[in-house]
């Protein structure tokens, strides 16, 4: 069995990589530590770049369609890890899930229709409604025990007149994990007030083992019928420039519709590297996964243990999936722009301001530990430099 080393990490620098190289465009400064953009630090697995290699072996790249092995690649995870046994033509490839919400978006909404969305969540979900002229309606979540909840009786209130609800499963930020009893809350709401509801399900593999990621298609007849999920090896795998995703629509006249609307608009054609990039992660990947999803799990405890003892007033959201960490500031008093300003100017740290999540992320800061441990360490020991004394 490989024994992967994920202390020892890539130097993405000059690699036209988001992350890195764009510091400068988004926060004014380039000499900062980037821990926002949501890819991790690891190198790509080596199975994933052997199969990309072997294909360049064959030294044409021309036109080309989604092999079977990679179809039985992705129905055969999703039946171990979702539970959910089906057939390729429920299936679609789609270039990203951002591309697929607002594919969605355009094909079941008009310019003016309310989209449904639970807030703070993961900016695009609150810019592709109003980029494409629809009006986001939100649903603020509760925090109850350290992990964010959905207010239902507010989200029945919301999606009177909406067409379509974006839900984040697992939500990003906080990492949770939505239970069954959530989703077919949700699943029955919407479908009471005839909203469409789009699932992105992107994070769902990096849920820990001690917590069961359910894909929300699966809860119910009622959110089989109403729904289109979404899902990609792209955070799994720390692959998301291959522009690999999936889309799953169990109800027949959904998909007629959806799937048209695709097909209509030549988006039926994937990326060659795509698919036997994914073809790999979905065939091979199951011990690179489980060491990653340990590995990460002593990234959470060294954050909380740092945190813990140097700024205990801060409040680290654990996350049930993925790398991600929502950290409330509150307790520093700090206006969010000078928080923000702060971090970046002073601690020489770049985070996501919560604020780009909606309202309800005022005073909370997004913190991407998918590095190596010495680096998590690093960046929270460059915040401790601007607490405030008076803390």
């Amino acid at each position: 069995m490989i024994k992967y080393n994920f202390d020892d990490i890539a130097d993405r620098k000059g690699s036209n990589c988001v992350k890195y190289d764009m510091l400068g465009e988004f926060f004014g400064a380039d000499d900062i530590l980037p821990m926002w953009v949501a890819d991790m630090d690891f190198r790509t697995p080596d199975f994933i770049l052997d199969a990309i290699r072997r294909r360049c072996d064959h030294e044409v790249l021309g036109y080309t369609f989604s092999p079977e092995s990679y179809k039985m690649a992705v129905l055969n995870w999703f039946q171990k890890h979702y539970g959910v046994s089906a057939k390729w033509k429920t299936m679609h490839f789609i270039p990203g899930i951002v591309q697929g919400i607002a594919f969605a978006m355009q094909a079941f909404t008009v310019p003016g229709d309310k989209v449904l969305i639970t807030t703070p969540v993961y900016p695009p979900f609150l810019n592709v409604p109003h980029r494409t002229g629809r009006i986001f309606v939100s649903s603020p979540l509760k925090t109850v025990d350290g992990r964010f909840c959905i207010d239902f009786e507010d989200l029945e209130k919301k999606a009177a007149g909406c067409k379509m609800m974006i839900l984040c499963n697992p939500h990003n930020p906080g990492g949770t994990v939505w239970s069954g009893d959530e989703l077919r809350n949700v699943a029955d709401i919407c479908k009471r007030n005839n909203v469409l509801v789009i699932s992105d399900e992107i994070h769902a593999d990096l849920t820990f083992p001690e917590y069961r990621h359910t894909t929300f298609s699966s809860v119910s007849e009622t959110a089989a019928g109403n729904s289109i999920t979404f899902f990609a090896p792209s955070k799994t795998f720390n692959m998301a420039g291959l522009a690999s995703s999936v889309c799953y629509v169990p109800d027949i006249e959904v998909r007629k519709k959806f799937f048209a609307y695709l097909d209509g608009n030549e988006l039926s054609l994937g990326n060659i590297f795509g698919y036997y990039a994914a073809e790999a992660a979905f065939s091979k990947g199951e011990e690179w996964l489980r060491q990653l999803l340990e590995y990460l799990t002593g990234n959470i405890a060294a954050a909380e243990s740092y945190v813990s003892a140097e700024m205990p007033e801060l409040k680290i959201m654990r996350p049930q999936a993925s790398f991600l960490l929502w950290i409330d500031f509150r307790a520093w008093n700090i206006p969010h722009k000078d928080l923000v300003h702060k971090l970046v100017h002073e601690a020489k740290i770049g985070l996501n301001s919560g604020l780009d999540y909606g309202p309800e992320g005022e005073g909370f800061m997004r913190m991407n530990i998918g590095t190596n441990r010495a680096t998590v360490l690093e960046g929270l020991r460059r915040i401790a430099t601007v607490r405030p004394s008076a803390t």
